[in-house]
């Protein structure tokens, strides 16, 4: 079993850029796999491969951040000053025309990503370290609704369209919110497999799309007539 530190810088993003990836993390994890093993029978390679996150929101002080959707404020659980090292840091998406990155932010950013450690940023999040200039010369893309503005913004950085995610060395772009949460589900398959995916996915009734936004993550499923059902199976 492998455990993961993983961080979200705080600040006044999007909720679902960073609460979805977080859930989708923890609903893959052994430990949510066992604790869901008391209403029906648990895949025994989910259990066997699920990995365990610890989850930091990081903030510049312990105050709490209110966010923009959702009527959310969240409470940091740790500080810039005081985070432990991570293995993951995840970036949300604010509102790219009026967020400027603090410079403590900006500097745990570039440390993070000059450690080689994993970044992922959803959303609006990659103009927000495209600000911190760890994009430069790198493959990315953000949400295709912002599109042009960021090009014009941040024209050192090569950014495409044409994927729902992109992974530059050990920085991985995301483009939508929800493109995010397909992103984390392509990495947990790819490091833990297609079981410790699908359990984590049943769990929460969500299909993740491939990086193309099609459904052929899970195979397709057919009933007696041929008509195509949901990929999941309840039991």
């Amino acid at each position: 079993m492998t455990n993961f530190q993983v961080g979200c810088l705080l600040f006044d993003y999007q909720a679902i850029d960073v609460i979805g990836p977080c859930d989708l993390l923890n609903s893959c994890s052994k430990g949510f796999a066992n604790a869901m093993s008391v209403f029906g029978p648990i895949d025994q390679e989910a259990l066997q491969k699920g990995p365990e996150f610890k989850f930091h929101h990081i903030g510049e002080t312990m105050e709490p951040v209110p966010l923009p959707t959702s009527g959310l404020t969240l409470s940091p659980t740790t500080t810039v000053d005081d985070c432990p090292e991570l293995d993951i840091l995840l970036i949300g998406g604010p509102d790219p025309t009026r967020y400027q990155v603090p410079p403590k932010y900006k500097e745990f950013i570039q440390r993070h990503v000059a450690s080689g450690k994993l970044l992922f940023t959803t959303c609006t999040g990659a103009a927000v370290i495209a600000a911190t200039g760890v994009l430069d010369g790198k493959n990315a893309t953000v949400n295709s609704l912002v599109f042009n503005w960021v090009v014009k913004q941040y024209p050192q950085v090569k950014w495409t369209k044409e994927k729902k995610w992109v992974i530059d060395g050990n920085i991985w772009t995301g483009s939508g919110a929800v493109a995010g949460m397909d992103m984390f589900a392509h990495w947990v398959k790819e490091n833990f497999g297609l079981a410790v995916l699908r359990q984590g996915c049943l769990s929460l009734d969500y299909e993740p799309r491939d990086n193309n936004g099609l459904f052929t993550v899970f195979p397709s499923r057919y009933d007696s007539s041929g008509n195509k059902v949901s990929t999941h199976v309840f039991l």
